[in-house]
């Protein structure tokens, strides 16, 4: 383990300055252009290549409580959503330096809180304007368009972030010449008349439409005013994950601007592969694997389902992967079925099994003599006569391994899978006796099986019966591996298939092990956007459209702040004290702009990331440019779109190619990425009341003093 080096200030707020300390190791994960970074262990000087956050806070000392709260965060993002974790250690940074320079300023630690959550909570509410609805992209498969065929020249992340073409992250690495799917094909929506989400959304479903398939746990900021008898509330868990929707906040009348232009036709996604390179933010070879999963499930589901199919939803729960390093990258492909590893020994026993339908059957437990399911009591009413008379432990399995065989043999059972361990002796007695034993098979696989196969999942080899017994399961191996690599490679892939099953397997192969993990993690991220765009039908424009509106809006937010002074928070707290409220009309202002520093800070180091600008101050001066520029217009949303719909503009696609008609546009999904803003202020909030509580032991008191009846600190 490392540490993530940075003095610490004791007589200053702990909590937040090791959040920025460990949120610090994490700035080159940010953006499509990251940066790997190689971790030393200063115990046994060993170093491991790490190219994402969930990795790096794998490698750093996170014994702290701080540090476990940052990782239980990370964790649950990455868990959910597979993306986003980046940008929330990022914002955590950020956010925590914010916190931190409002105590310089004397502000109380209750209207930090408040006004912070508030502030988000008000962009998530303007974001909606830059969302982009995506509908029934597989409705009509009447195209031969292709991810795989678009010829790529260089992506534009939009007016705010670009990469060149000559990065190098824009190469295509291999074609999927090991699996033939039909091209995916296209729906083009421009004759389906689509409501703008500005027009139609009403405001209480916003907050709604942002938490869904949310985990349970929640640590939950929230602030809910307006200009009549709403009160304040604020619930704190220790917990980060969230299971209920947020409250939507409500704002005085006149005090926040109205939302911009709604989203034009122009920026509706219009076909699944221009979904699917927005996406993709440069990782080609990815997201190429991805639309390949997707064109094999669609297959799969269409087939089962003939014409009374019902609208298809990809489903990564049925998508595994299958890391084999040590083989050349041309060998990563996507099949139908299971593919995994065995033993090279079991060679003799594949090539006697393949080409014909065996039988399966499917241990949802482990494999081996002393297994007993979860909640198993033991009999406390049996007593040993004699003790001389007990078996030893090596004839006790023995026994077992006989008992299983004759099972086996009774029901013709030629393949068996299994959830759990299995007993290495049972596995050579099966090989001899021409039976394939695999066992830490996935759940969703097993499942896949016992749908296909007829076969039903037991927990002890004893409970077999005919029933429960699967047909028709075939077994292969994979591919013929080259001479020149074969000695690189550890075990043998096989692949089992039977008619009708729901499963695809891609299959990821690196010369170089060190990479493999990398890449797994880079397919799952892409497979999840693709996912959560299809199942939300909307995604937000990217390139940091999104973040730059938040940082306008907030700019804007403060500067109203300033000049309406009380009389634009007249009416904000009904039913606080007027201390409250006028501290709240003083430090308001500040506030907001130490929680929009945080967006600019994330911006500039977004678009230094790209190599577009010689330092990050460059890139800052950049972003305040157009931010003036946004908040001139008078509606930083309008603006935002304005600027997308230049793409001869020079000052947005400088060093692009002139072939701006094959300029791919960029694409966010919408409920993680909102997840992560949440998840990390949430933790600021959290750390900030702690530090301060255990500073002065008043901060519980003087918050809760706001807190309305019926609501507590959890």
């Amino acid at each position: 383990m490392v540490m993530a080096c940075r003095v610490i200030n004791k007589r200053r707020h702990m909590g937040l300055q090791q959040l920025s300390s460990f949120a610090e190791t994490g700035r080159t994960f940010l953006g499509p252009v990251k940066s790997s970074k190689f971790i030393i262990d200063e115990e046994c000087h060993e170093s491991v290549l790490i190219s994402s956050t969930v990795r790096l806070l794998e490698s750093l000392d996170l014994t702290s409580a701080v540090g476990q709260l940052l990782s239980e965060a990370v964790r649950a993002q990455n868990n959910t959503y597979r993306t986003g974790t980046s940008t929330l250690l990022f914002l955590v940074g950020a956010w925590s330096s914010a916190a931190e320079e409002c105590l310089h300023m004397g502000v109380p630690v209750s209207l930090i809180v408040s006004v912070m959550s508030e502030g988000l909570n008000s962009c998530i509410e303007e974001v909606v304007s830059l969302e982009v609805p995506v509908h029934h992209v597989f409705d009509h498969i009447d195209n031969t368009k292709t991810f795989s065929g678009l010829e790529t020249f260089s992506v534009s992340l939009g007016p705010f972030l670009q990469i060149p073409s000559d990065t190098g992250l824009m190469q295509k690495e291999h074609d999927l010449k090991d699996v033939a799917p039909q091209p995916l094909t296209i729906h083009n929506l421009s004759g389906r008349p689509v409501k703008s989400p500005q027009l139609f959304r009403p405001q209480a479903k916003v907050e709604a439409d942002t938490n869904m398939s949310q985990t349970p746990q929640t640590l939950k900021n929230s602030l809910l005013a307006d200009t009549c008898c709403r009160k304040s509330v604020l619930i704190h868990s220790r917990h980060l994950n969230r299971t209920d929707n947020s409250q939507q906040i409500s704002k005085p009348d006149g005090f926040l601007e109205q939302h911009g232009a709604a989203t034009p036709q122009a920026y509706r996604c219009n076909d699944l592969v221009e979904l699917e390179v927005g996406l993709s933010h440069g990782d080609d070879s990815s997201m190429k694997l991805v639309e390949a999963a997707a064109q094999l499930q669609y297959q799969n589901v269409r087939t089962q389902q003939g014409s009374c199919a019902m609208p298809f939803m990809f489903d990564i729960s049925r998508i595994f992967t299958c890391c084999l390093p040590g083989l050349p990258e041309s060998f990563s492909c996507v099949c139908p079925g299971y593919i995994t590893v065995v033993s090279t020994s079991s060679t003799t026993l594949i090539k006697e099994l393949q080409n014909q339908p065996i039988r399966v059957v499917l241990i949802e437990g482990d494999l081996t003599e002393n297994y007993r399911h979860l909640g198993f009591n033991k009999s406390a009413n049996i007593k040993t006569v004699l003790e001389s008379m007990k078996l030893p432990q090596d004839s006790s399995e023995e026994l077992w391994i006989n008992r299983v065989l004759e099972i086996l043999i009774k029901f013709n059972v030629n393949l068996i899978l299994a959830q759990g361990n299995v007993s290495e002796h049972l596995i050579e007695k099966c090989t001899h006796s021409k039976r394939l034993v695999i066992g830490s098979v996935n759940g969703n696989v097993m499942q896949a099986f016992a749908e296909a196969s007829g076969a039903v999942q037991v927990a002890y080899i004893t409970q077999v019966d005919e029933n429960c017994v699967g047909n028709g399961v075939c077994v292969t191996f994979w591919r013929s591996i080259p001479l020149d690599v074969v000695d690189t490679v550890d075990g043998m892939a096989i692949m089992l298939k039977t008619e009708g099953i729901n499963l695809v397997t891609v299959v990821l192969t690196s010369p170089v092990t060190a990479h493999m993990q990398s890449k797994e993690d880079r397919f799952w991220t892409c497979a999840s956007r693709l996912c959560y765009a299809l199942k939300e039908q909307k995604v937000f424009l990217g390139g940091g459209a999104v973040e730059f509106l938040c940082l306008s809006h907030l700019q804007i937010l403060a500067e109203q702040s300033l000049s309406k002074g009380n009389q634009a928070c007249s009416g904000w707290l009904h039913n606080t004290s007027s201390w409250l409220a006028s501290s709240l009309a003083l430090y308001r202002p500040t506030v907001l702009q130490c929680l929009a520093n945080g967006w600019h800070k994330y911006l500039s180091t977004l678009i230094y990331n790209t190599a577009n600008y010689s330092s990050e101050f460059e890139a800052s001066t950049f972003i305040q440019h157009h931010l003036q520029n946004a908040i001139d217009s008078g509606s930083p949303s309008s603006y935002i779109l304005s600027e997308y719909s230049k793409l001869n503009s020079g000052i947005f696609n400088s060093g692009i190619s002139n072939k701006l008609g094959q300029i791919p546009r960029v694409y966010d999904i919408v409920t993680p990425k909102i997840e992560a803003w949440r998840r990390a202020l949430d933790l600021v909030l959290l750390v900030l009341q702690t530090d301060s509580e255990i500073i002065t032991g008043l901060v519980h008191t003087e918050i809760n003093s706001q807190v309305p009846e019926g609501f507590l600190f959890l």
